[in-house]
């Protein structure tokens, strides 16, 4: 039991992700089956009575620039997690060092935002050149 304890932050974001995904997909489910009831029942809905019901709307932004960014954040702060660990913790002869690990595991997300920083960068770029941001 004593081992599963360095692992609690993890399995504690793991939960809560899955917790906000439960509860927006039963959000969602909600809404389309009010929508489902309404068309059975034979109103009509325009677009502002679904926005009105709370159906989330497809967002223009820019997500993977937001995303990318995010994730290197991420990472950096694994890195310098690693940093401190290594700075204050005793390490002795045959264990492996903390700051090797920390940024071994930082590498996965921060290639990720990477790939969605360039991603980002490249549609910013596409609606600047074909006026499409205006």
């Amino acid at each position: 039991m004593e081992e599963l304890i360095p692992l609690a932050p993890f399995i504690m974001t793991v939960l809560i992700v899955l917790t906000v995904f439960y509860f927006s997909s039963r959000n969602r489910r909600e809404v389309l089956e009010t929508v489902r009831e309404a068309i059975r029942n034979g109103q009509t809905l325009d677009p502002d009575t679904i926005k009105a019901l709370g159906m989330p709307q497809k967002k223009a932004g820019n997500g993977d620039l937001k995303w990318g960014l995010i994730l290197i954040a991420v990472a950096l702060a694994l890195i310098v997690m690693g940093w401190m660990i290594s700075a204050t913790a005793p390490i002795g002869a045959n264990e492996p060092d903390p700051m090797i690990m920390m940024t071994g595991i930082a590498a996965f997300p921060g290639f990720i935002g990477l790939v969605l920083t360039g991603f980002g960068v490249a549609r910013v770029r596409a609606q600047n050149r074909t006026g499409a941001g205006e």
